[in-house]
């Protein structure tokens, strides 16, 4: 019997969908695109090369990257890879393997060192960036250094050379960021690329109510619609494929460069980009097979660094968006060195010499639209447990405060307040200022404002970052009046997830993708949460040793406005 016609057209491949027509015409669709970015970039450098606002640089650099994207999807890396693996190895490495092997370790060290000092002393004075103050930061850093090698889990196994890795890594992201007008200029240009960004989700706003709320000065108005549009945003790159691009080329680099295991290197790129609970998701299939020291690793990484799209919402507060964006970058390499200081590798790893970043086919979207109503649902969510999250642990500290106050007035311990009248001066807020002035004083902050530092260190870890840096940013609270060093200094201290709301989250994800690792992860908790915290405080360090007078002051711009 002859097929019906709808077996007919079941069988028939479906024809004419944008699949279809992408992989009949790629190479057509690909010289378009390319010739497209060439005459753009072309005809801004003949029009605007003088242009102070508009130039040519970033134009360049954006048409750069579309153009090395489309080469490498016709040529395999390898054939560029491959001669300049060739040339090391009968250049630098020859000369390495030249030196003795029990050498190394004690040689990099020393090389490290010195690029350390180097960077931060030799460069001149300027304004309170002295070379006192640089000293301060760095023996800070070598304080943090030496107390997690004292306190490690096991201290005669550490992977010195991931260390020593990490902690140059990040002090040469420190460089290019701080001390470069280049680095200056990228990181100002993804800043810019980010507030306009905001500015898209405010269009969303106005259209829900009227072009008024936007201008509000209230988080839930100003942050929360960004915080949503974002995530929506990157389920959209996700699916399709470009955060998963991105992810591998980072994670390859700190795979090689620091010589950790795949996994750890997927979650260690992906968690700036996705968040702390994102990233854990991406290595889904592993996490059950992990061992102690990459668990520790995986969770160390959430907590040293902040995600996309709350690093979106910080810089619609004000706060300097260079300043966050190499925080982001820094403090990768730097929980990385931290985590394996702290709880070393003794085991075998699953992914030991492998990258992978697998399909997340159980939450795979249909097409680009269901991926974006997906994200949105998705934003909606983590905004909402954003604002429970917010109410009740400032609901909560709010109590104790007023249960301290209450029993600081039968001491006497009495303040004034603007309108004159006695207020008691016992807060929360007070206490962990005065426990992380040390902390403080570590990082190179200035005498005057050790206790506002400190105050909002305190405030990062047991409430979070968005409550410190709404201190930082508010103009009615003493911290806008510290020196513009001692802002920088807390804006980089306070840039991560290392606080006791994300100890929850962090332990619930975690179970939740490894039921059998439960124990595990609560038992690991509180040694990666101070892990990620002490890597942060490292890039809070680095930058107290480079700042210059124009970040400094860009930062203080940032923050008044």
């Amino acid at each position: 019997m002859a097929p019906s016609h709808e077996a007919e057209t079941a069988e028939r491949p479906n024809k004419y969908t944008w699949s279809w027509f992408y992989r009949k015409f790629r190479p057509i669709i690909h010289f378009l695109i390319w010739t497209l970015f060439t005459v753009w970039w072309a005809y801004g450098l003949v029009h605007y090369r003088n242009d102070p606002g508009l130039g040519w640089l970033k134009p360049f650099l954006f048409w750069l990257a579309v153009t090395i994207r489309i080469v490498t999807l016709w040529i395999p890396i390898k054939y560029v890879m491959n001669p300049v693996k060739t040339v090391y190895r009968h250049t630098l490495y020859r000369g390495y393997e030249a030196i003795p092997a029990k050498l190394h370790k004690p040689l990099a060290a020393v090389v490290t060192v010195g690029v350390f000092l180097i960077g931060s002393m030799v460069p001149e004075e300027s304004g309170e960036n002295t070379r006192a103050a640089r000293a301060q930061s760095l023996f800070g850093l070598i304080v943090m250094i030496a107390i997690m090698t004292l306190t490690s889990r096991n201290w005669s196994v550490i992977p010195w050379h991931t260390v020593i890795g990490g902690m140059l890594t990040q002090f040469i992201v420190a460089v290019f960021v701080l001390r470069t007008q280049a680095g200056f200029d990228i990181f100002n240009f993804v800043s810019e690329m980010a507030r306009t960004l905001l500015g898209f989700a405010n269009a969303g706003v106005i259209f829900l109510t009227d072009d008024t709320v936007p201008k509000l000065p209230w988080f839930f108005t100003g942050v929360i619609p960004a915080i949503i549009f974002f995530v929506a945003l990157v389920s959209l790159l996700y699916h399709v494929g470009l955060i998963q691009w991105f992810i591998g080329k980072f994670a390859v680099f700190f795979f090689w460069t620091l010589r950790v295991s795949g996994a750890e290197a997927v979650v260690a790129s992906a968690t700036p980009f996705i968040g702390q609970g994102e990233s854990a998701m991406l290595i889904r299939p592993f996490v059950s097979h992990l061992t102690m020291a990459e668990l520790h690793q995986v969770m160390t990484c959430g907590f040293a660094t902040i995600a996309g799209s709350v690093l979106v919402a910080y810089i619609g507060m004000g706060l300097n968006a260079q300043a966050l964006v190499s925080s982001c970058i820094m403090s990768i390499p730097a929980s990385i060195a931290i985590s394996k200081m702290r709880y070393p590798e003794t085991e075998e790893t699953l992914t030991s010499g492998r990258v992978v970043v697998p399909d997340d086919d159980e939450h795979k979207a249909s097409n680009a639209l269901h991926a974006f109503a997906n994200g949105a649902w998705l934003g909606l969510k983590i905004a909402g447990m954003i604002i429970s999250t917010l109410l009740c642990i400032i609901a909560f500290v709010a109590l104790v405060n007023g249960w301290l106050s209450w029993w600081a007035s039968y001491w006497g311990m009495l303040g004034v307040d603007a309108n004159g009248n006695g207020v008691p001066k016992l807060t929360l807020q007070l206490i962990l200022g005065y426990l992380f002035y040390p902390v403080a004083w570590l990082l190179g902050v200035p005498n005057q404002d050790l206790l506002s530092v400190g105050e909002l260190i305190g405030t990062k870890i047991i409430i979070n970052e968005f409550a410190a840096f709404a201190a930082l940013t508010d103009p009615k609270q003493h911290y806008h009046l510290m020196l513009p060093r001692s802002q920088l200094i807390a804006t980089y201290a306070c840039c991560g997830f290392g606080n006791i709301g994300s100890l929850g989250t962090q332990i619930g994800v975690l179970s939740q993708l490894a039921p059998n690792r439960s124990g595990d992860v609560s038992k690991l908790a509180i040694s990666s949460l101070i892990a990620g915290i002490i890597a942060t405080l490292t890039s809070a360090s680095v930058a107290g040793m480079l700042a210059t007078d124009g970040i400094i002051q860009s930062t203080l711009g940032a923050i008044s406005s």
